[in-house]
């Protein structure tokens, strides 16, 4: 008889729009959820936020005038975008660039894809749980941003390539801070490994979790370590290299599952490789 007089379950499922404000998207994606409580039902993602009005901007500035704007489309790469838009205006205008300059501009390259690479990896095992490793990867990126900042100036979004070279020359200095942190940085290996890549709770909570496969990742035009860890070994530096990678020695890290662990690991290696070849450019830097 008790049963008579109990209410119906009903299943509550309510949206939350996440972003593109929200402070866990940073104003570059919005997504639709459906709720069931705490447990998401559906996510419907909302690209196209990125851009920020760069496109609109890019058409009534001339080239030298957009430079500041390449280095804000990916604020944690920066040097990156930085110094592929001055490559594609040289092409353009066919400027020439000397030997030491490409050398310099693949060093500051290399170092801010670690620290682009750092950040993911302390955030992402904080949202795993893991405080800790947070603190040790921004600790080694304080000193790549030092290094950084001395020759360029800025430690975010930086201009420091320019149309034909650099904007100032790297001294002795800037190669010996340069060196020692690659021997400080290869020695944290092994606290980076004892602290999340033999982590049991970690390596639960991202074995094959979020997998994508081969096919998806083409499907949905997949590109840089996401796309490695998916086993595919698709890295611009060796498949149409640029500036001078064609002179350096290195490998391409690959997954074999495509889950959130691929992921972890590709990282993890693609900072040594990144170590590889700043050691040789650094060794092969030309006087000029």
């Amino acid at each position: 008889m008790a049963d008579q007089f109990r209410e119906p379950i009903v299943e509550r499922v309510y949206t939350l729009n996440l972003g593109p404000q929200h402070p866990s998207t940073h104003g570059v994606l919005r997504v639709l959820l459906d709720l069931d409580g705490e447990f998401i039902v559906k996510a419907d993602p909302v690209i196209g936020y990125g851009h920020r009005g760069h496109e609109k901007m890019g058409e009534n500035r001339t080239y030298q005038q957009f430079l500041p704007n390449a280095s804000r489309m990916d604020y944690l790469s920066g040097l990156l975008y930085n110094h592929g838009f001055v490559l594609a205006v040289e092409k353009f205008a066919g400027i020439e660039v000397p030997e030491r300059a490409k050398y310099i501009r693949t060093v500051c390259a290399e170092l801010n894809r670690i620290s682009s690479h750092l950040l993911w990896f302390g955030t992402y095992v904080m949202d795993l749980g893991g405080f800790t490793p947070f603190l040790y990867a921004f600790d080694d990126r304080e000193h790549i941003l030092d290094i950084l900042d001395r020759v360029s100036g800025s430690r975010l979004t930086y201009s420091y390539c320019r149309f034909g070279g650099v904007c100032q020359d790297a001294d002795a200095q800037f190669v010996d801070t340069t060196r020692s942190f690659l021997k400080r940085f290869r020695s944290r290996y092994h606290d980076y490994d004892n602290l999340v890549t033999k982590n049991v709770i970690f390596i639960h909570r991202t074995r094959g979790v979020g997998v994508i496969t081969v096919d998806q990742a083409r499907q949905f035009g997949v590109t840089g370590p996401n796309l490695r860890a998916c086993g595919i070994p698709y890295d611009m530096r060796k498949i149409e290299p640029y500036e001078i990678y064609d002179r350096f020695d290195f490998e391409i890290p690959i997954g074999t599952k495509g889950d959130a662990l691929d992921r972890y690991r590709v990282r993890l290696e693609e900072m040594e490789q990144s170590c590889r070849i700043i050691e040789q450019a650094c060794n092969k830097l030309p006087d000029g």
